[in-house]
This record gives structure tokens, C-alpha cells and sequence, in this order.
């Protein structure tokens, strides 16, 4: 599935074409960088245990396995792959913006945790990268099955080339489609695990998920999105937990374009409200010249009390 976060350009601003990081088998794995990698990936372990953002022996023991630098763009520094809060761009699109990445590790961690994996089941993951499948077949162990699918070839290309790099490829069916479908040549999954910020859960997730099965899905509302997971009864979906996160946008058929207003101050510097429905039009002027303050009424608390004026 092609991840995308879009910010229109300013007026006379350039827009720059689709970039790609080029992978090769050749970039993994990275040996010389074994130690150092491995050290800090027990420091980043050490982190989110601490940080209780990782319940579980065996989602520590995916962890601690899994080769997160092997995933990221070569030349990453690693001390930027194992940062466990941090995700790394490995695709960007028009003005830069990232259009596919590798989740950082604490988010990674709690969709693991919500979508409570053992061994010899089923996930379907939509959209790639390949970290994440290999942490997932690494929860599911040789007698499970992880697909990984994606509408993006370049993406699902990268993903191929890393997991055989890596020794998952074996492990991992990828998948070129749009996933609003699911995959259902591969139905019924114990687990669904969206990693794309949605705004509906399609029906073919819902349908395709076994009895008592789990949906993890980042899900946009009010301009917050949230990791929802759902747990299948019959016909419908019980949320069990969630946490709050933040993804970039689901393309294909599950796309949605959120209304926008751009508004630039004096200074030049802008800012982009959103609006979950409805049309916004164009801003009203002001009606004020530059520098005329109004009171609103709302204070800021931080260092010091502060009133906002417009």
C-alpha cells in the first residue's frame, strides 16, 4: 500500500519528483557494524522495557533478534536505526515528504503487544517495509505465516531484496496490491496489522480475520490518529486497546483527502489547519493590519503565563 503525507507547495515554490533510497543485496548485511549494532540494540531494548512500551518475553526475544539496521537506507547512522522513538525514511515524495519509512521501534512494539501473536498463526501486514514482517515471523515462529502486502513496487521490491538479505525471505510472502481487498488467496488471518494511517476499516479486514482473530489499525479521527486493536465476535469487531500514534496516510482505495487552509503570518511562516469533513473554502481576511492585537482569553502555561493574542 503507498503511504503518503502531502503538504501543498507556497506560491512559486518547486516541487520535486518522487525520490526512492536504491537498496541493493549487496547493502546488507552490514558486518563490520555487528557489535556496535548489537549494543545498541540491547540499549534501545533496555529503553522500552523500561518504558513499558514491551510487556512481553517474546516480543523482547523478536526484538533483540530481529537486525533493525539491516532495514534501513545504507549510510543510516546506527545510532538513528535503534533509536526507539524514531522512524526512518526510506522513500520520500513531492517536497520531501516521506511517503514510506521503518516504524519506530516503541510503536512497532505496542501494535505487537495489542495484536497478542503465537506461534503458528496467521498476519497479514498491510504495507511494507520488511522490519516489521521479520518481527512478526519472528512472533509466529517457522509454523506460522506472515504476508506482507503493499500497492507501491518499489516498496514491496525493497522489502524482497532485505528479507532474503536477512534470512526472513523464506518466512515471508510480499505481496504488489492495493490491500482495501486484504488478501483473501491467503484468508482467513489470526492477525491484521495496518501500518498506514486509516480512515475506515474496509470490510475485507474484517471479513478475512479468523474467529476471535485481532485488527491493528492506526485509525484517523478528530485529527488524532489512534492504533485501535479489535478483536473479531461474529460478525462485528470489540475494540480491546489503543494507543496514540502517528502514521502517514493510506493511498489507493482507502485514500481520503483531508480538507486543508493554509494560513501565513507577516513573517511569512505558515501553518495548515485540517478538517475531518466538510469544505473549508478560502480563510476570510482578517480584517486587521499586520502588528493590531486582539485578546482572546486563552492562556498558554509554560515557563512563564503567557496570553495569546491575535
Amino acid at each position: 500500500m503507498r503511504l503518503c503525507e502531502h503538504r501543498g507547495a507556497a506560491p512559486g515554490e518547486p516541487v520535486a519528483r518522487i525520490r526512492v533510497t536504491p537498496v541493493t543485496a549487496t547493502d546488507s548485511p552490514r558486518t563490520p557494524t555487528a557489535n556496535s549494532a548489537r549494543a545498541l540494540r540491547d540499549a534501545m531494548m533496555d529503553q522500552l522495557l523500561t518504558d513499558g512500551k514491551i510487556t512481553s518475553p517474546r516480543v523482547e526475544h523478536a526484538f533483540r533478534t530481529v537486525p533493525r539496521h539491516e532495514f534501513v537506507p545504507a549510510g543510516t547512522a546506527l545510532e538513528a536505526a535503534y533509536d526507539a522513538y524514531q522512524a526512518v525514511v526510506t522513500k520520500t515524495g513531492e517536497q520531501g515528504a516521506a511517503i514510506s519509512s521503518v516504524s519506530a521501534p516503541f510503536i512497532q512494539a505496542r501494535m505487537i503487544e495489542q495484536a497478542e501473536l503465537r506461534p503458528g498463526m496467521s498476519v497479514l501486514e498491510v504495507g511494507s517495509g520488511g522490519c516489521n514482517a521479520a518481527l512478526l515471523a519472528e512472533m509466529v515462529g517457522p509454523k506460522g505465516r506472515v504476508v506482507t502486502i503493499d500497492i507501491d513496487p518499489e516498496v514491496t521490491d525493497r522489502a524482497s531484496i532485505l528479507l532474503d538479505a536477512t534470512g526472513y525471505g523464506g518466512r515471508v510472502t510480499v505481496t504488489l496490491a492495493d490491500a482495501e481487498q486484504g488478501a483473501p488467496e491467503f484468508a482467513p488471518f489470526d492477525a491484521v496489522i495496518v501500518t498506514a494511517g486509516a480512515w475506515d476499516i474496509p470490510p475485507a479486514w474484517r471479513e478475512q480475520l479468523a474467529d476471535d482473530g485481532r485488527l491493528v489499525v492506526p485509525l484517523r479521527m478528530n485529527g488524532i490518529t489512534r492504533v485501535i486493536a479489535f478483536r473479531r465476535e461474529a460478525d462485528h469487531l470489540v475494540s480491546t486497546s489503543a494507543e496514540v500514534a502517528g502514521f502517514v496516510a493510506m493511498q489507493g482505495a482507502g485514500a481520503r483527502h483531508e480538507p486543508a487552509v493554509s494560513l501565513t503570518d507577516v513573517q511569512g511562516r505558515r501553518v495548515e489547519l485540517c478538517f475531518d469533513e466538510g469544505g473549508t473554502g478560502e480563510p476570510a481576511p482578517a480584517g486587521r493590519r499586520p502588528g493590531d492585537r486582539a485578546r482572546c482569553g486563552v492562556v498558554r502555561r509554560h515557563d512563564r503565563p503567557r496570553r495569546l493574542v491575535r
